[in-house]
């Protein structure tokens, strides 16, 4: 696991090329503390930096940025080629001449053998990288198939610049790049900034599966970049939904036993200490089961745990690694602690980033890489088998009002949100056991005033994005704005899902997967320089998933039925069979108390108005509602102190 940046540009001198690519180079330490190197050609116009964090073949002969044995490629890798053994045995008829035995040469070795796209297609890996042709003077960026590992790029003048994080990027001498409104007002809907945006303008994410190649010569038309798609969600999901798994339950059970046991079973391949996060809910608990089922030694385990019971899964994973033999690590951690962290966030996320389990996820990958340098953790589960709450929320408020003209709708949400909340609390003190299978937490009131907001929904989709959305109307809060249209409510087409629920594991797989989780997995575990793999987005995996029909996924009033099923046959089921709980902590009595006061110095009004992000009225109404208890506001106010600290330490 490592960092990269680089540039395309003209005009440059070498003493410049090695100052400024040190520069990108040094910003990206954390993610690559073992070794640093460039490369560059003045006369072409490119220069590669990058950072090493050594996890296989760590001699000097795994040093980046890296030159093909022909001289024809120059590669800066960010991330691991699982099958890099299996990939070496099938170049053995190449005569290579192998100079060590990192993943990355034989990366450089396949390119050039067999081409780009027939090497991503036959890879097995997590990465982005930077593939420099030349011979033919072209630029290759590309993405891992699922956007676990992440890439920026974008032009400052008449420079191209990329790389792993934008940190890296505003180290360029270049970059200008102001704040996008545009999306602020996505971040504040969403929590988080949807590709291909960033914070800045002209500065944009790489798509997941993709390869985009920028001509040498033609590098600052930005009509002639290619974009070539390599790996599809979209056409895996209809290829799965037209090709259905047809076996009995069990036997896909037995499949995906299989395949779960493959795709963990090369993620365990290091030269480094290893082990994995165990949370002690289903997704966390399959991968260390299947990782000690092939270890000769206890798996090293980590968990972190948390004085307020209602966030504290840790005695959970207690148990499940004392049934599994692992050797365990838990640290019960003081909301003095958690609380330490935030300042930390700005740097780490490098743009607003407002998911609050950002801090317990850097919590637990600081407490593993006290003992190991690579940790597999369960990402990915819930959207590949259905285990969010919120597609159960929504299948039962569609079916009880999905019916219901839309004008009557919006008169019976606008007269639920005139009643006062607290009255709704006293008359209401039931209401929070009928809906426990919703979540736990929050009153009556602030319950049911969430239901009249999605009353007003026009079409199922439009629902949906409500369920996700934090400030419904962002772009009124944020004066010059305007949302820009993605997959969730703009014209893309989807592909036609024969249930609600598999469309909705589409659309948060294409959105909420890559941008928040795997997002916040990867700056978190990298700001301490710990490599996490996620083998449940094994591509196999995903593809096998895609091919089960929901009835294997929700079955019995349950969620995840066929992991759940591999999950049985190594840990017992009365262990694991208990209500869902989120990786969070209790930020809404934080702001009530210990964080008020520095909530409040990002909140003020004079301080809002006099910056011009926002409009400072709705903040603050909601600011007093939440202070009061009335309402349960922390998402968006969380939304908004991440703006104001983030853009404070810019």
């Amino acid at each position: 696991m490592c960092g990269f940046a680089g540039a395309l540009e003209r005009d440059t001198s070498a003493d410049r090329w090695q100052e400024q690519l040190t520069a990108m180079g040094d910003r990206l330490i954390h993610r690559g503390p073992d070794d640093a190197g460039n490369w560059f050609d003045p006369a072409a116009g490119i220069g590669l930096a990058h950072r090493r964090l050594a996890v296989i073949d760590v001699s000097p002969l795994g040093h980046q940025p890296m030159v093909s044995c022909s001289g024809r490629f120059v590669i800066a890798f960010n991330g691991e080629i699982y099958n890099f053994e299996a990939l070496r045995a099938d170049l053995a008829g190449e005569n290579i001449p192998w100079r060590g035995h990192s993943d990355t040469e034989v990366l450089l070795a396949a390119v050039e053998t067999w081409g780009l796209p027939e090497t991503l297609r036959r890879a097995v890996g997590m990465f982005a990288f930077a593939l420099w042709d030349r011979r033919d003077r072209e630029l290759h960026l590309v993405r891992d198939r699922m956007g676990i590992k992440p890439l920026y790029y974008g032009w400052c003048g008449h420079s191209l610049l990329f790389g792993s994080e934008l940190k890296a990027l505003r180290a360029h001498p270049r970059f200008t790049n102001p704040i996008d409104r545009n999306s602020v007002a996505a971040f504040l809907r969403h929590n988080y900034i949807p590709a291909p945006w960033s914070i800045h303008e002209g500065i944009c994410k790489q798509q997941p599966g993709t390869i985009l190649t920028f001509g040498g010569d033609r590098f600052e038309d930005r009509d002639s970049v290619r974009e070539t798609v390599y790996w599809s969600l979209e056409t895996v999901a209809e290829q799965g939904m037209s090709d259905p798994f047809t076996g009995s339950s069990d036997e896909a059970v037995e499949a995906l036993d299989r395949t779960l046991h493959e795709a963990v079973g090369c993620r365990m391949i290091a030269d480094v200490p290893l082990g994995a996060f165990l949370s002690g809910g289903i997704d966390s608990s399959a991968v260390v089961a299947l990782m000690q089922a092939q270890s000769s030694t206890p798996v090293k385990t980590f968990t972190i745990g948390f004085e307020e019971q209602g966030y504290n899964e840790a005695d959970h994973a207690r148990r499940i690694a004392h049934h599994l033999g692992t050797d365990h690590t838990e640290l019960t951690v003081t909301p003095e602690q958690a609380r330490n962290v935030i300042p930390l966030l700005p740097a780490m996320f490098d743009e607003p980033f407002a998911d609050s389990s950002q801090i317990p996820t850097w919590l637990v990958s600081d407490l593993a890489r006290r003992s190991v340098t690579v940790s597999l953790s369960g990402d990915g589960g819930d959207e590949l088998f259905a285990g969010y709450l919120r597609y159960g929320t929504f299948r039962d408020l569609y079916k009880m009002i999905g019916w219901c003209p839309g004008p009557l709708r919006q008169l019976a949400g606008k007269t639920l949100a005139a009643i006062p909340g607290k009255l709704l609390d006293g008359a209401l003190g039931w209401l929070p056991l009928k809906f426990e299978r919703y979540g736990s937490g929050g009153k009556p009131g602030d319950k049911l005033h969430k239901l009249a907001e999605m009353l007003k929904f026009r079409s199922p989709a439009h629902l949906y994005l409500d369920l996700l959305s934090h400030w419904k109307q962002p772009a009124e809060l944020v004066p010059g704005s305007v949302e820009r249209p993605n997959i969730l409510w703009g014209d893309e087409p989807v592909p036609d899902f024969s249930d609600r629920t598999s469309w909705m594991m589409y659309l948060d797989s294409r959105t909420y997967l890559p941008d928040d989780i795997l997002t916040k997995v990867d700056r978190a575990s990298m700001h301490v320089s710990l490599e996490a793999r996620v083998p449940v987005l094994d591509h196999r995996v995903v593809e096998l998933a895609w091919r089960l029909p929901t009835s294997m996924k929700l079955r019995d009033g349950g969620q995840k039925w066929a992991l759940r099923q591999v999950l049985y046959k190594y840990v017992p089921r009365e262990l694991m069979d208990r209500p869902k709980m989120g990786f969070g902590i209790p930020i809404d009595h934080w702001l009530r108390g210990p964080l008020r006061d520095w909530a409040e110095a990002y909140l003020d009004e004079d301080r809002l108005r006099r910056d011009g992000w926002f409009d400072p009225a709705p903040i603050r109404r909601k600011w007093a509602e939440h202070l009061s208890g009335e309402r349960d506001w922390q998402y968006y106010l969380w939304d908004v102190l991440m703006f104001e600290a983030w853009r404070e330490a810019l």
